[in-house]
């Protein structure tokens, strides 16, 4: 199939991958969730991940995931989508993980390729396959080699794509190439898991973005988008670019963006907390450049 149009958004455009916060005693922190998850949403986002890379998820139990979207679906209604990341090295548990997630209200699925062990791409698929087929709900794609060991190649998701419930894809694969390859030949929806690629994957087709530094600035990208279709593509341009001190900051300064979101929204006094280990908190000096960071960025905004 080729497709010559905008994939469609099965979740919305702008959402944002949700940190996990806790308490300072490292406990779920689910008032602190809700209140964080009302901001995203009256700042632009439309759609929230719960539990993805940003969220912790590794360091976060069965019952935690459970209970954050059921807190976070209290706090936003039906307003916008959740996605709840349900990824892990094993197909039983993730399919566990899964049917917990739908009966907590989530509405969709992020889903990445088991790591460590990395199967060959047959085995990739059949996990997706096996994953969709024991849910009622649509199926993202998580499509992270970075940190998975391994890719999901495009071959593979076109053939995945003919599956009724795999809707969807998030892009951190880093192949401007490979993703337009599967924009040409599927119907899948593509979401920009990378902030520096927001503009590049929406200007040649995807439905959106999954962002982390939408965590303090929810409203940042989406003004790159709603820009970009009103026909102003120098204007989304420019704040792409005016975004890149935020983006470099919290995400290519060598710590992970769990990290770095946790202690920009920790020194802006919101709900955050602490990471858990193996993760540790950022340093005063990183935070003070977060900060002026998201000044500069702010400052941008403003003056386009």
């Amino acid at each position: 199939m080729t497709t010559d149009h905008r994939s469609p958004a099965p979740f919305g455009r702008a959402l944002c991958a949700m940190v996990t916060p806790f308490t300072e005693s490292g406990a779920l922190d689910l008032e602190g969730a809700r209140r964080l998850a009302g901001r995203l949403v009256s700042g632009g986002c439309d759609g929230l991940v719960l539990s993805g890379t940003t969220g912790e998820s590794p360091t976060t139990t069965d019952a935690e995931k459970a209970a954050l979207v059921t807190a976070v679906r209290e706090a936003v209604g039906d307003r916008v989508t959740l996605v709840a990341g349900v990824g892990t090295a094993d197909t039983r548990h993730t399919v566990e993980l899964a049917l917990a997630a739908e009966k907590a209200g989530a509405d969709g699925l992020l889903v990445i390729a088991p790591y460590y062990s990395r199967p060959p791409q047959d085995a990739v698929e059949a996990h997706f396959r096996e994953v969709a087929d024991a849910s009622g709900l649509p199926l993202v794609v998580y499509d992270i080699p970075g940190r998975t060991g391994t890719r999901v190649e495009p071959d593979t998701l076109a053939r995945l794509a003919d599956h009724p419930r795999i809707v969807a894809v998030k892009d951190c694969s880093y192949n401007l190439l490979g993703a337009q390859r599967v924009l040409s030949r599927t119907d899948l929806a593509y979401y920009a898991g990378c902030d520096e690629q927001v503009l590049a994957l929406y200007a040649v087709g995807a439905a959106g973005y999954v962002s982390t530094v939408a965590n303090v600035v929810p409203e940042l990208f989406r003004a790159v988008l709603d820009s970009f279709d009103a026909g102003d593509t120098g204007r989304a341009a420019l704040l792409q670019r005016r975004a890149l001190p935020l983006i470099e900051a919290m995400m290519a300064a060598g710590l992970p963006g769990a990290v770095t979101a946790k202690a920009l929204l920790g020194a802006l006094d919101l709900p955050a907390g602490p990471v858990r280990a193996p993760l540790r908190a950022a340093d005063r000096a990183t935070t003070d450049a977060l900060l002026t960071a998201y000044e500069e960025s702010a400052a941008g905004q403003l003056q386009v």
